[in-house]
């Protein structure tokens, strides 16, 4: 199914900001909402790939920030 080139997909993220690709007819995975995109599988890994621009998990990034705040108080 996921070769085959008539699958419509939808594009799904996760808590983390994390992007992926599941099939429109199946019950989302828990921890998944779907963003609004659909189509066919190239169309939708297009998509992810033109919007997700920093691939880090939210927390890893938020995490990172803070970090940096850090680093510029303590100069």
């Amino acid at each position: 199914m996921w070769e085959d080139d008539n699958t419509q997909f939808q594009v799904v993220v996760n808590h983390e900001e994390q992007y992926s690709i599941w099939p429109v007819d199946r019950e989302l995975p828990l921890g998944w909402k779907a963003v609004g995109k659909e189509g066919r599988k190239q169309e939708c890994l297009d998509y992810i790939e033109e919007v997700w621009t920093d691939m880090r998990p939210l927390s890893l990034r938020g995490k990172m920030e803070e970090m940096e705040r850090h680093q510029q108080q303590g100069k």
